[in-house]
This record gives structure tokens, C-alpha cells and sequence, in this order.
């Protein structure tokens, strides 16, 4: 229905925003690899809510705890439960938003589907839900690592109109993380703030554009036809709240080019590796990973609960007026950014056991 993502590893979601708690069941993940609590919590840490004042101000610490699948600190092949337990829930704030529609939220679209929904909150339509599949990609980030030395790092590129100038190429995660925006521009990261910080004041919300980029990613991932390695991560990211927008390599940009323009002519390195001199392609030609950094962005919307008044209907279809309460992101990109990363980790994981699969069976 909808709640688990990946072939191989596979992941599955559960939970409500204001029920007991939220987590994730991991199928398909090899066995030996050591995993600790500590080694998902860190993720969890950068996602959770509160930690600074551009994000909403609800209160959970997030702390995960691993219920099966791992044994004296080693998986076992086994399915992996993760649970997060909810901790500040105020499902009283969301009292009036059980008969009225907030508007662009999932409110009347899940009424319309299923002719019930949990109100408090949004449920299961709330970004909450994105808390199994960090932990998930948590595991996911660390096979990558382990096996092929892959490194996966996610940051703001735009608030707005305000955009930070980055090199895919060179950026280091401790610049992302040096600012609560997780812009490594550090300069204009102040300006997104400020940005954030006055549309905070006015009770309403922003969006804009994070970028990733993926290195020492190997080459076949990916599968022709219907399982593009490009279109499962435009899947991918496209599943996370408030997304409206894929781009890989040159994106939208690359139509403004010859083809000449935009090829990436081949040569070969020292090494023997076939290499291209520019990645216009984003690391994926084909539907197939070339070995080149990996480079995507993703849309976000602002939010759509905002406490400024707004004309709507009710579940009769009556029109009225609702200035939403509740605790939510005037901007949803810093915490979005784990989120990202989580995906892109999943996507590539998974294709990187069903290449093993069939490819490498036999040699």
C-alpha cells in the first residue's frame, strides 16, 4: 500500500506524527555488518525537530531503539525493527483541523482516498514519517562506505531567490554542518537565515532547492528500461514531504545546450579507468552509473501549514477560514537534508546488491 521501498533492501515505514511512535522494518540488509544504535542515532540527530529556530519548535530527543535483527553488535540477515517513540505529541493543537482542510496538505486528498484520516497532526502524512527511512538510510550510508568507500553529502543550494555558490566536487560535510541552515556557503547561508527568520516572524514558510552529491560510486548501478538508476532516485526523493522537483547533472539547464554542448567527450585515466571530462551527466549515462560523482537536486515547496489566515472549506464544503496552530518548519530544507541523503543511500544500496546479484554471480 504504498509503505515499502527497494527490492532488496527493503525498507518499510510505520507510524503516525501523534500516536505511540514511528519506525522502520529493514528486510534484505547482509549479514555481519556491524551496526550500533549509536550508528543510526547520529542520523536521527540531524533530522529531529527542535534543534534550532529555523525549525519547528516540538521537542523529541528521537532516540532509536533497535528491537531485531542485530545481535552482539553484528545484523544478522534478518529483518531489522527500528522504533522512535513519540515523545511531545500536543494532538489538542490540531483539534479544529479534524473537520477543516488545511490548504495544499494532504488533509482533503486522504479524506477523498480513504474517508478517514488521522488529523492529529497530518499523521501519516506528516514529515515524521521521514524517521524510518533516515534510520534505514543510516544502514544503507554505512554499506556503501563499507564496501565501496562511498560518501553521500546533501546541503541547502537555495532558499528562495537566494542562491549559495558550492562545487559539488570539493564540499566537505563539516561545512554543511557548520551552520543551522546546512549551507557551506557560509556567507550566504546568513543571508537564508535572515531570510528564514523574517518569514518566521510573519507566520508563514519558504522552500527552495537542496543539492547531493555522491562519490566513489560504482560503476553499473542502475538498469535499463524501467529501473534508470536516475529515475529511481527522482522516485526516491520525490517520496519526501514537500518535494516538487528532480533534477540530475545539468537538469532543466541542459536543454538550453547543443548536443555537442552537453556531451561528456570519454578518455582514460592513469589508472585504465574510462573517465569523462565533464559530468554533465550526473554520474549516470544510460540509466547506469558511470563511476563520476553523482550529482541531483530536489524542489521543495514551502511548507503548507502556516499560521497566517487562509480561506478553505470543511469536510461538508463549507467555506471558511483557518489560521492553522501546531508546531511546524518555516522552512523545511535544513532537516530535509538528512532526509536527501537517507533516499539517495537507499536507492543506491539497494541497486548495489541487485548488481551483485546479477552480475557478479558468476565470476
Amino acid at each position: 500500500m504504498g509503505n515499502t521501498f527497494g527490492h532488496l533492501f527493503r525498507v518499510t515505514t510505520f507510524g503516525e506524527s501523534h500516536g505511540g511512535g514511528v519506525g522502520v522494518v529493514v528486510d534484505g540488509c547482509p549479514p555481519r555488518l556491524e551496526l550500533s544504535e549509536a550508528d543510526i542515532q547520529k542520523e536521527l540527530d540531524r533530522r529531529r525537530p527542535g534543534q534550532s529556530r529555523l525549525t519547528t519548535p516540538r521537542q523529541e530527543s528521537d532516540r532509536c531503539e533497535i528491537l531485531s535483527g542485530v545481535f552482539e553488535g553484528k545484523t544478522l540477515g534478518t529483518p531489522i525493527a527500528i522504533l522512535v517513540r513519540n515523545k511531545d505529541t500536543r494532538p489538542e493543537d490540531y483539534a479544529e483541523m479534524a473537520q477543516v482542510y488545511r490548504p495544499s496538505h494532504a488533509d482533503a486528498t486522504y479524506d477523498g482516498k480513504y474517508g478517514i484520516r488521522n488529523w492529529q497532526g497530518g499523521g501519516r502524512s506528516s514529515a515524521r514519517e521521514t524517521i524510518g527511512r533516515v534510520a534505514a538510510g543510516a544502514i544503507a550510508r554505512k554499506i556503501l562506505a563499507q564496501v565501496a568507500g562511498t560518501e553521500i553529502i546533501a546541503y541547502v543550494k537555495r532558499v528562495k531567490d537566494i542562491e549559495a555558490v558550492v562545487d559539488p566536487d570539493t564540499v566537505e560535510a563539516a561545512a554543511v554542518e557548520a551552520n543551522i541552515m546546512r549551507c557551506p556557503d557560509a556567507v550566504t547561508a546568513e543571508k537564508m537565515i535572515a531570510l528564514v527568520d523574517e518569514v518566521r516572524r510573519q507566520a508563514n514558510s519558504i522552500g527552495g532547492v537542496i543539492e547531493c552529491v555522491v562519490r566513489n560510486v560504482p560503476v553499473g548501478l542502475g538498469s535499463p528500461v524501467f529501473d534508470k538508476l536516475e529515475a529511481d532516485l527522482a522516485k526516491g526523493v520525490m517520496s519526501l514531504p514537500a518535494s516538487k522537483g528532480f533534477e540530475i547533472g545539468s537538469g532543466f539547464a541542459g536543454t538550453l545546450l547543443t548536443g555537442q554542448e552537453h556531451n561528456d567527450e570519454f578518455y582514460t585515466d592513469e589508472q585504465g579507468r574510462i573517465r569523462t571530462r565533464t559530468n554533465r551527466s550526473g554520474g549516470v549515462q544510460g540509466g547506469i552509473s558511470n563511476g563520476e560523482n553523482i550529482i541531483l537536486r530536489v524542489a521543495f515547496k514551502p511548507t503548507a501549514t502556516i499560521g497566517q489566515a487562509q480561506k478553505t472549506v470543511n469536510q461538508a464544503g463549507e467555506e471558511t477560514i483557518l489560521a492553522a496552530k501546531g508546531r511546524h518548519d518555516p522552512c523545511v530544507l535544513p532537516r530535509a537534508v538528512p532526509m536527501v541523503e537517507a533516499m539517495v543511500s537507499l536507492v543506491l544500496c539497494d541497486h548495489l546488491l541487485r548488481d551483485h546479484a546479477q552480475c557478479h554471480l558468476l565470476f
